[in-house]
């Protein structure tokens, strides 16, 4: 009789190094959210992911490299969340909405977005190379907003005499300022905060 139990196929060496640095860089933005940059020392990432110092030192090499490839993580996610809503279906001002939407409704649920804030402040506060890292994702958000903008004047549905480039810096500075006020006060209440940004945005952009 032939066994119908299936042989479990063996991981390759790529997919146990992508799964160890998956789960070092989720320990790091744990610690990070949870204590401060000063708690994601090598030894407690390798502690709370189970694995070795070593391993840590072995994957990323320094703090630096660490941290630069836990902000492109965090990146990834937010990128995910806004392909999710699937924004480029949606006329330019309801994409604009969905932005903000989807930001603020994943802020207040991911604790790894809280890490990402953490990080950045932290690295203004420092005047530190990791504000170039940042810069750069947040230009390729603005530019999506720009685009999305520019879109929705094109379709007739966000005023003309608005500033394209300036409206998107707008909107990401209230998100930002929104997520410092969190790491300020945890205990905020995003809720009535997204609604009211919402129905303000909805009102100053509409044609």
């Amino acid at each position: 009789m032939t066994s119908s139990l299936k042989v479990p196929e063996r991981r390759t060496q790529s997919d146990r190094r992508q799964q160890s640095e998956a789960e070092l860089l989720r320990a790091a933005a744990e610690l990070i959210a949870e204590q401060g940059v000063a708690a994601a020392t090598f030894e407690n990432i390798g502690l709370r992911a189970g694995y070795s110092r070593g391993l840590v030192t072995q994957r990323f090499g320094s703090k630096q490299g660490l941290i630069e490839a836990l902000i492109a993580r965090l990146q990834t996610r937010l990128e995910a969340v806004m392909d999710d809503r699937r924004l480029d279906q949606l006329d330019g001002l309801e994409a604009v909405l969905g932005f903000v939407d989807a930001f603020l409704t994943n802020l207040s649920r991911d604790g790894e977005m809280r890490a990402y804030f953490v990080l950045l402040a932290g690295a203004v506060a420092d005047v530190s190379d990791l504000r170039a890292p940042f810069a750069l994702a947040h230009k390729g958000a603005e530019e999506r907003l720009e685009a999305m903008v520019l879109r929705g004047q094109a379709e007739g549905v966000i005023r003309e005499g608005l500033n394209a480039d300036a409206t998107a810096l707008m909107v990401g500075s209230l998100l930002l300022g929104l997520s410092t006020q969190l790491l300020i006060d945890p205990g905020m209440d995003l809720e009535p905060i997204r609604e009211t940004s919402l129905a303000m945005l909805r009102t100053s952009f509409a044609a």
